[in-house]
């Protein structure tokens, strides 16, 4: 199954529309991406919580690590770097962290408000190796500038 991305914006777009809590937003995309594709295990946020510090956040499937550093991970590196990881095999991923020892490949794109500032990452699993591509990250990546965009900063 490959997302229909066009038609996933618009679903997200129609139940987001006005919506500017951040949490809410989270909640909502987590689940909708995560039900789009049967190649995403796991689906959701990381929330920046305090200075190099992310703290998980709405998220579908099965459980995730609680608490990630800036300094590890790939969602960490997300973070710190304020741009999109594509990981096609964790293993090779240098300081990965294994919060689902199922996960082959992972996707990670930073979450930007209103003013710029990073308030999160939105990360999405896969049990297979080489599961996201360049599209999956620039329409995924294209879904949350619009519904973030009107978030102000906390």
């Amino acid at each position: 199954m490959n997302v229909e991305y066009d038609e996933l914006a618009q679903v997200i777009a129609s139940l987001t529309e006005g919506e500017t809590d951040a949490v809410a937003l989270m909640a909502t995309i987590a689940c909708e991406v995560h039900h789009s594709d049967e190649r995403f295990d796991w689906t959701g946020f990381y929330r920046v919580v305090g200075p190099d510090l992310l703290k998980i956040g709405p998220y579908q499937g099965g459980h995730g690590c609680l608490v990630i550093p800036f300094s590890r991970g790939v969602c960490g590196a997300a973070a710190r770097t304020k741009t999109t990881q594509l990981v096609p095999d964790v293993d090779a991923f240098p300081g990965h962290i294994a919060c689902a020892s199922s996960t082959r490949s992972e996707l990670v794109i930073p979450v930007v408000n209103a003013a710029g500032d990073l308030i999160a990452v939105f990360d999405i699993d896969s049990n297979r190796p080489d599961a996201f591509g360049q599209t999956d990250a620039r329409e995924i990546g294209a879904i949350l500038d619009r519904c973030f965009a009107e978030v102000a900063a906390p």
